[in-house]
């Protein structure tokens, strides 16, 4: 899943993660109040003025942070300040720095000893982001090294397809906004030093992307009812924008013939980076390496697991073929036979279609979840901008706007040889589709971020947590499973297995790459002859763990910790627990880092 929302960045997230979770639920009975002693009622009334001065400094850091971040702005839903194109220069980066510290020192002065349980991680979630952004601009500095984080294409596709105001009005601001983009690519070579190749030859793949953006919206401005002198000064934004765009592209191609034969800074971040990193992304409590150590223990937990579902399934499969003694190769060999049950190339698209009533209509009848069949879900093929770090993902409206389309992206493989297509289609076998679709949509990102925009914390919603959003889409798969879905088949049992080792793999992947220097040929061994991914997978995934630090890490680390939640409150709860509770308490909570919810419910 995709990160919308991020300070001075469009598109993937620096430091917030998209508004995720929460159905407001209320534990209150109807009838005659309990008596309140007297005692009680001081401190009741002094956190209530707390809570009241924090909502109202809460309120006045959001105003203020729309106005210094408009691009975050668009993302969330608030469109006052479409029209302002945020220069990325050393000016911008400045102003940055001076709010993020008059930020942190208003926030110091609310005792968070005096607050509510809701409020206080309210208050966490806010020094987070702020002392999170403070270390992406001063220590990770992210801007110097990655050529693709220069994109301007998301925000003009939000504010030309979201009704938020007339087609001519978006125009308009449009218009305003596109007059920056050679200022914004001027500001963005400037701001480049040393950056990876690897980054450095995204940014150039998605170039044709950011000027199809450019194309779209010149068509629909010269269709439009503006008026003829508007128009023409479109053609001419326009072609100043596309001719920035080229010249951007062609530095960079500059750049990446430099460092063909080396140099260049690498990807990898190594272990103090990655370490910091990863307490401010993913909140766990725990380190990356004891993360690490954790996925080691439950990847030998699943291949046992796998290697009784491999015999059970092995005559079914493989006739009278001789047992190898080697058990990951006799697991493989099972997963291999079975991959070949695929839908065909040009049904990939249309299947995840056909999908997604089945699996809504299947939580609400085996009463898993409350679901809302009024927000729209729209599977598209990704738009070319987005391309080149993942293949599926939910992109949602910000809790500003919770009535927009929900965009299910999935990639298309008629772009694919065949030999590749075969791959990817055995990869995303009839087991695996579900299990994506699960995850990606229903009841995974989807679902969850329709809970997300009913959140009661606006904070929660705004800036919560990678790892309990990616752990409760991998938490749904799981959910799925145990409900029933699937028949309790062998196969989808063996399937769900692989895909539930894939996010163990990516944690140890991801540590091993950035943190332990693992190299390309070592990854791709990993990932195809110990966690059975196929080849296309496997490159694929080797290609997105030199272009992202730390997300890898953020689906088992999130997943783990709610089972472990889940198992916890059925001990506490006993004959009183129920499942339905459980999901919507915990959803009801924002985005919150699964700790903080743990506490929160307890």
């Amino acid at each position: 899943m995709k990160n919308k929302i991020a300070l001075g960045a469009i598109l993937m997230a620096v430091a917030l993660a998209p508004a995720c979770a929460a159905k407001k639920t209320s534990h209150a009975k109807a009838g005659r109040a309990a008596p309140v002693k007297a005692a009680a009622l001081a401190p009741v009334s002094s956190e209530r003025r707390q809570d009241k001065a924090l909502d109202a400094l809460s309120g006045q850091f959001l105003n203020a942070l729309w106005r210094i971040d408009p691009d975050s702005a668009v993302a969330a839903g608030k469109f006052d300040g479409a029209a302002i194109l945020t220069i990325p220069d050393q000016a911008s980066r400045a102003r940055q720095l001076a709010f993020i510290d008059d930020w942190l020192a208003r926030f110091a002065k609310i005792d968070a000893r005096q607050l509510s349980s809701k409020q206080a991680t309210d208050l966490a979630l806010l020094n987070n982001k702020l002392n999170s952004d403070r270390w992406y601009l001063t220590t990770f500095r992210e801007f110097e090294w990655n050529p693709s984080n220069y994109n301007i294409a998301g925000s003009i596709d939000l504010i030309l397809n979201t009704e938020y105001a007339a087609q001519p009005q978006r125009l308009r601001t449009l218009l305003k906004r596109i007059a920056a983009v050679p200022a914004y690519y001027t500001a963005a070579r400037e701001s480049i030093a040393n950056p990876t190749r690897e980054h450095t030859q995204l940014a150039i793949a998605q170039g044709a992307g950011v000027q199809t953006v450019l194309a779209d919206l010149d068509r629909v401005a010269q269709a439009s009812i503006l008026s003829p002198t508007e128009k023409r000064l479109y053609t001419q934004r326009i072609a100043a924008a596309h001719a920035a765009v080229d010249a951007y592209l062609a530095w960079l191609g500059e750049l990446d013939k430099s460092m063909a034969a080396g140099g260049g800074r690498s990807f990898r971040i190594g272990k103090d980076l990655y370490e910091q990193k990863f307490a401010y992304d993913i909140q766990a409590g725990g380190s990356a390496e004891q993360l690490y150590q954790k996925a080691l223990l439950a990847r030998e937990q699943l291949l046992v697991g796998m290697n009784t579902l491999s015999d059970e399934l092995w005559s079914k499969t493989m006739g009278a073929a001789a047992k190898p003694a080697d058990r990951n190769e006799k697991i493989g060999m099972v997963i291999d036979k079975l991959s070949s049950d695929h839908v065909a190339r040009a049904d990939f698209v249309p299947e995840i279609r056909r999908q997604i009533p089945l699996l809504q209509e299947w939580v609400t009848s085996h009463n898993l979840l409350t679901m809302d069949a009024k927000k729209p879900l729209i599977v598209r093929e990704t738009p070319l901008y987005e391309r080149g770090v993942a293949g599926a993902g939910i992109e949602a409206p910000g809790p500003y706007r919770p009535q927009d389309r929900t965009y299910y992206n999935v990639t298309p493989l008629d772009g694919e040889t065949a030999e590749q297509a075969e791959s990817s289609l055995r990869e995303y076998n009839r087991w695996i589709l579900q299990i994506l679709n699960i995850h990606e949509a229903i009841p995974g990102h989807y679902t969850q971020l329709i809970h997300a925009n009913k959140s009661p914390s606006i904070i929660k919603s705004l800036f919560g947590n990678g790892a309990m959003i990616e752990g409760w889409a991998v938490y749904g798969e799981r959910m799925m499973l145990e409900s029933g879905y699937g028949n309790n088949e062998p196969e989808m049992w063996l399937m769900y297995s692989k895909w539930n080792l894939r996010s163990v793999t990516n944690t140890i992947l991801d540590y091993s790459v950035h943190v332990l220097g693992m190299t390309e040929e070592q990854a791709l061994d990993l990932l195809t002859k110990q966690a059975f991914q196929t080849q296309r997978e496997a490159t694929e995934k080797w290609h997105r763990v030199q272009l992202t630090s730390v997300q890898l890490s953020s689906y088992f680390s999130g997943y783990s910790e709610i089972m472990e939640l889940r198992e916890q409150r059925k001990q506490a709860l006993g004959a009183k627990f129920v499942l339905k509770d459980f999901h919507e308490q915990f959803l009801s909570y924002g985005s919150a880092p699964v700790r903080v919810i743990k506490d929160l419910m307890q």
